[in-house]
């Protein structure tokens, strides 16, 4: 049976596998952790070019976050040396920035996920490099669409399972893999916390979702088989037939007649193509 625990602002910050219930508070920071966030993803737009390498990309990303008085929450987290994850192609999610440099006709996701003032702002989008393919570009799209239509099921009296069902339907209908090997998770002052928010599902089931609850929606949408495999980086997984993946997210909060997202761009450039 699933425990709800209300949050208060003295609360130990530890995971017991309940449920947090945050308040005005929380979603205030939400929302400025959120911001941080969009506007770490927005300043990559121009960036994001055939010949720039990951490592070039991680340490924007990281200096921007630091001088708007942020802290990457993936540096140093479980060991992991850098301040985002980029991943290109069929690598399905954390993708670890290096001298490997971006080419024209590739798909890149990057994930960043700052802390401001003690709450997590977690999102990431793809991006396009220089002429990608049709194909390409139609799993992109139809990504976006299954995170967009995830959010709309989230509101209270659904279920988990109601988001990821409108999830997969969308994806399986153009043929496409929803990745079952990761999820998304609970967020506020944890990183990562209860519930698990999978992809696949069916509605009524998981979770009933409450005013208060905040967590990241992300599906993994694969053009092949849902498959993947970890390399022995211990951290990179991709597809395990080579076929392309994408990936977004959005951080959210279940509001008393629906959910606020976090981490929508100010510059309104939530979907490639960015005209920025």
């Amino acid at each position: 049976m699933t425990e709800y625990v209300t949050v208060t602002s003295d609360a130990p910050l530890v995971r017991t596998g309940a449920i947090k219930l945050h308040g005005p508070e929380a979603f205030a920071g939400m929302h400025a952790a959120g911001r941080l966030c969009a506007e770490t993803l927005d300043m990559l737009v121009p960036h994001m070019v055939p010949g720039v390498t990951t490592g070039e990309i991680d340490r924007m990303i990281h200096d921007f976050v630091v001088a708007r008085g942020g802290t990457p929450a993936t540096l140093g987290y479980r060991g992991y040396t850098h301040s985002s994850c980029i991943s290109i192609n069929h690598v399905v999610c954390h993708g670890i920035p290096g001298d490997r440099a971006l080419k024209s006709g590739e798909i890149v996701n990057v994930d960043v996920t700052p802390i401001l003032d003690g709450w997590h702002g977690d999102s990431s989008r793809m991006y396009l490099i220089g002429d990608v393919p049709l194909k390409a570009r139609r799993l992109v799209d139809v990504t976006y669409e299954c995170l967009m239509l995830g959010i709309e099921q989230a509101r209270p009296g659904n279920t988990m399972g109601h988001v990821a069902h409108a999830i997969q339907r969308h994806a399986e209908g153009h043929r496409y893999g929803v990745v079952r090997d990761f999820c998304g998770h609970g967020l506020g002052r944890l990183f990562h916390d209860a519930p698990e928010v999978v992809h696949v599902g069916r509605p009524g089931t998981g979770p009933e979702l409450k005013p208060g609850m905040i967590f990241t929606i992300e599906p993994m949408i694969n053009i092949g088989r849902p498959d993947v495999k970890l390399l022995e980086d211990g951290w990179t997984a991709v597809t395990r037939d080579r076929s392309l993946s994408a990936q977004f997210e959005h951080s959210i909060g279940i509001t008393e007649d629906g959910c606020e997202i976090f981490t929508t761009s100010p510059a309104g450039l939530d979907r490639p193509p960015y005209a920025a």
